[in-house]
């Protein structure tokens, strides 16, 4: 069988990944997306985006000839045409905005004929598939929804390697399986998990799956609130419970929440949708999931200038900003949003590995280092934001040496507060009691 030629439309954060990815497998791939400047950057072998692997991907198929990049689909001969174009919540509103997929699918038509499939990728209202299929269809070609499950940080891999594969497809449209099947060949050799059912269905799993994932971490942090009343210990808790086969400990991992391009406006999206079906009262609780996610932005906003005020003012040092570890990304990142409402009133000097540049077009008004050590330099307050490794591996006896004060607000749980504590800093968490420095005797002189 010759390998199917492919297309993906929309070079974003998705498209780009899975464009590199589909030609690293060997496919002659075109990603296509009508900003030219990301365009260009794409071919240069460097994405618009920091992705762990992703320029290497890129550079590697670039080089190989399998993979091109242009700004709209004027001759392009593909069998398989993925639609990864964004779907962002619409202004004003929870539901999700549909134009760029909407737009997609009707640039492919005069392009789209007999036997050829479409594949959308992007993350869609239940019911959008359906939609969309009525436009395509009077053309020859098929249409298949094939969600994505990439986690930023980890998007190469999961590319490459995911830990399933769902295809929506027609009732006994053997078709369109077999041609998706010609693509993942490779990833299905090794076993992995294929589930073929229809539209519904698949446009249902992405983000019931990131319901779920939202619910499980606001489930820790509204179970922190409690912690924080009762002087329980929030991830000593969590290890507890999460030792139970049926609940995990992944994802009970308390802070100031979860964000990004994904989870907040995809529950929101779920919610609003749910609400046109008909089914009000199914996904009323995610309105609270969302709610109890704000208001750990809140909480640790409050323990800082709580700290400030102990420790007579000063300047707060926010270590990142990108709303997780390798990824650049600072769309609804609660670290950002700490850092800009902390800085609306305070001295707040902001630094992230990758995402100082995204952070700086987001909030201009925010002072962002251009180093850790800068950063640091005479700062009342130390507080965490982003859990990059970076920031994890910090030697407190070292930081203890740039800092005017010594207090750490950990708004991950992820430092080591013993010993942050006998580098005698005042440590202080979301869902955990406060910890002093250590002040005995033997360890003021092991450490004077």
């Amino acid at each position: 069988m010759t390998a199917p030629r492919i297309a993906v439309v929309g070079c974003g954060y998705l498209g780009a990944v899975h464009a590199a990815g589909m030609a690293s497998l060997g496919f002659d791939t075109v990603g296509i997306d009508v900003d030219a400047a990301k365009v260009e950057a794409l071919a240069a072998g460097s994405a618009p985006f920091f992705e762990p692997g992703l320029d290497a991907m890129l550079r590697g198929a670039l080089d190989a000839g399998t993979l091109r990049f242009q700004t709209d689909a004027a001759g392009v001969d593909a069998d398989v045409w993925f639609v990864c174009v964004g779907t962002p919540q619409q202004p004003g509103s929870n539901a999700a905005d549909l134009t760029y997929v909407d737009a997609a699918v009707a640039a492919l038509v005069p392009h789209l004929r007999e036997g050829m499939l479409v594949v959308g990728k992007s993350t869609v209202p239940v019911g959008t598939a359906e939609r969309l299929a009525a436009i395509v269809e009077p053309t020859g070609a098929r249409l298949a929804w094939n969600p994505e499950f990439l986690r930023e940080g980890l998007a190469v891999t999961d590319t490459l390697a995911p830990d399933r594969l769902v295809y929506g497809v027609r009732d006994g449209d053997d078709a369109s399986v077999a041609a998706l099947d010609a693509v993942y060949a490779s990833i299905l050799e090794r076993d992995t998990p294929r589930i073929v059912t229809d539209y519904a269905t698949a446009e249902l799993v992405k983000v019931s799956a990131n319901a779920f994932l939202a619910t499980k971490i606001s489930f820790i942090n509204a179970i922190a609130e409690v912690a924080e009343a009762s002087g329980a210990d929030v991830v000593q808790l969590a290890d507890a419970i999460g030792i139970d086969a049926r609940i995990g400990r992944r994802f009970l991992n308390s802070g100031i929440g979860f964000g990004g391009g994904c989870l907040p406006k995809d529950i929101r999206a779920f919610r609003a949708r749910s609400i046109e079906l008909g089914a009000d009262e199914a996904l009323g609780f995610l309105d609270e999931v969302d709610r109890v996610n704000q208001r750990r932005r809140d909480r640790m906003v409050a323990l800082v200038e709580r700290e400030l005020v102990a420790a007579g003012g000063g300047s707060v040092a926010m270590l990142g900003l990108a709303f997780k570890p390798d990824s650049d990304d600072v769309r609804d990142s609660a670290a950002l949003e700490v850092a800009m409402r902390l800085a609306a009133t305070h001295d707040v000097v902001a630094y992230d590995p990758e995402a100082s540049a995204p952070a700086a077009r987001r909030a201009p008004e925010l002072r962002i280092a251009d180093s850790l050590d800068a950063a640091l330099a005479d700062a009342s307050v130390v507080a965490l934001g982003t859990e990059w490794r970076e920031f994890r591996d910090l030697d407190p006896a070292d930081v203890a040496t740039r800092t005017a004060a010594r207090v750490v607000v950990d708004g991950r749980n992820v430092l080591d507060r013993d010993a942050w504590s006998a580098a005698g800093f005042r440590v202080v968490a979301i869902g955990r009691p406060d910890r002093d420095p250590v002040t005995t005797a033997s360890h003021q002189e092991a450490t004077a």
